[in-house]
């Protein structure tokens, strides 16, 4: 929900900024001008999770939200009580304008914050967080200039899952900086790019800082009759780590199939992603991109790297039960093949199951109950699994 003002620039503004601070709903102003919206939505969290093995600090983002690749996993010798969080951080604000020239040109922006993953506050006394930037662009006609979701990624695919993601280690998720084109059904981008890699027999899970060359995605929408859609999505990324133990390059695909196919008001949500060098744009990072490999000289350095294969997938059901109460069925997976080269403690495959009940008492008014169950298993066999119930209520703005 948003809320619009439309005006003339000069003075016009003044009143803008002016009706924006006293909470004004809305002003219009004749004539052709810029439009401003301003919105987003107040979250409480109340989690109860049960970890299987050693609880995570309160300070881990897996209290925040699920993450696969930090679900604590071992031998069960470590299992704890039955943790509590309750926060309000995933809370976003967002302002956009947008102006349509009198040459028929379109111009616009948008920010977006919220105040998660920040471990700058506490929960001693005031639980201060600081917000986080999550949007940050312009668009002029066809084309985007800034940070926003990657086109390699179908936000609009997403389960209402009360968890932030909900199925993260089965769908593509990443924000990053982009130059995108969009003519008709088609969008071409050019990404930041940013090696994520491990070393053979030594660090897991680090970042290079030395690509060249931006990852290259490109996205066709297909549109059904019935108000449903299947994107097909294809991604090329050169990979790179230069420092003093590596020096390598190699090439990475992938490829994504996502929609919603429409029954009635319920819908089937669904996402599919294969891909070799794939990690850091999949399961929120939960694998590496590759594994600098083999090939050591005497100076210590490696020469290769070998792209990681990744693939993971989700589904979900949405059932109306009524104009008030609603439904979520899903379900995500992750398979990562780790070459033989890899550390043994890197994750091989991860699930979760989600099963929520959301109440709409008025109108951009949720709450709502949700039961998590995930499991994530290392190349050593070692694994560990989590049980989360999670009630939300959450007000549009």
């Amino acid at each position: 929900m948003k809320t619009n003002l439309m005006l003339k620039t000069g003075k016009s503004a003044l009143i803008a900024s002016a009706l924006l601070v006293s909470g004004v709903g809305t002003a219009l102003a004749d004539g052709a001008g810029t439009t401003y919206a301003f919105g987003g939505y107040a979250k409480f969290d109340a989690m109860f999770t049960d970890y299987s093995d050693a609880t995570p600090a309160s300070s881990d983002l897996i209290r925040q939200f699920y993450l696969p690749s930090a679900l604590p996993v071992g031998d069960g010798s470590a299992s704890g009580d039955l943790s509590a969080d309750f926060q309000a951080r995933e809370t976003r604000l967002f302002f956009k304008a947008d102006t349509v020239t009198e040459g028929g040109d379109k111009i616009g922006a948008y920010v977006e914050m919220d105040f998660f993953t920040h471990a700058d506050g506490n929960e001693l006394v005031s639980n201060s967080y600081s917000p986080r930037l999550r949007h940050a662009f312009l668009k002029y006609n066809g084309w985007l200039f800034g940070q926003t979701w990657s086109t390699f990624q179908d936000v609009a695919a997403l389960p209402e899952n009360l968890d932030f993601v909900g199925p993260a280690e089965g769908t593509t998720f990443v924000r990053q900086s982009q130059v995108r084109y969009t003519t008709g059904a088609w969008e071409f981008a050019a990404e930041n790019p940013e090696t994520f890699y491990s070393i053979e027999g030594g660090a897991i899970r680090q970042s290079s800082g030395t690509d060249t060359m931006p990852d290259l995605v490109a996205r066709y929408t297909f549109k059904l009759s019935n108000g449903g859609y299947i994107k097909v999505a294809g991604l090329y990324r050169q990979l790179n780590v230069v420092n003093t133990a590596v020096d390598a390059s190699e090439s990475a695909f992938a490829a994504s199939a996502s929609g919603k196919f429409m029954f009635g008001k319920n819908d089937l949500r669904w996402m599919a992603t294969y891909g070799t060098g794939v990690g850091r744009y999949l399961a929120l990072a939960a694998g590496v991109d590759a594994v600098a490999t083999a090939g050591a000289t005497t100076t210590g350095t490696y020469t290769s790297l070998k792209a990681v294969d990744e693939m993971g997938a989700f589904v979900s059901y949405r059932h109306l039960w009524s104009d008030q109460w609603r439904s979520n069925f899903t379900y995500g997976y992750l398979s990562i093949d780790n070459p033989t080269e890899s550390p043994t403690n890197v994750t091989k495959d991860a699930s979760s199951i989600h099963v929520n009940l959301i109440y709409t008492p008025a109108p951009k008014l949720d709450i709502g109950a949700e039961i998590m169950y995930a499991e994530r298993s290392l190349e050593n066999n070692v694994d560990g699994d989590m049980t989360r119930l999670m009630i939300s209520a959450k007000y549009a703005f």
